[in-house]
């Protein structure tokens, strides 16, 4: 891989554990609860009748809200910043 790749690599990953709270924000998982009539709203509704009225413990919903509510764990923030730098290394080999 050339410093450009490594670069983009880096950037990804930074980029993309900045702006995780931010994009959980605005579809809805706010530090206050699940805001009404957002994206996040919908999918806690689909869960609960999916699951005849509560929302799962380990759930994608309950995930989501949790971090939304507390932040990223560590394990989560590596696991975005490495989503994040494997996209943007992708795109750095492809163009």
């Amino acid at each position: 891989m050339g410093l450009l790749t490594y670069m983009a690599v880096a950037a990804g990953a930074g980029g993309a554990v900045i702006s995780a709270p931010l994009v959980l924000g605005a579809v809805g998982f706010t530090s206050a609860g699940i805001a009404a009539g957002s994206y996040a709203a919908t999918m806690m509704s689909s869960a609960a009748i999916a699951n005849g009225g509560g929302v799962a413990a380990g759930s994608a919903v309950a995930v989501l809200q949790s971090a939304g509510m507390a932040g990223l764990s560590t394990t989560a923030t590596a696991a975005v910043a490495s989503a994040g730098g494997s996209v943007a290394g992708l795109l750095a080999v492809l163009i």
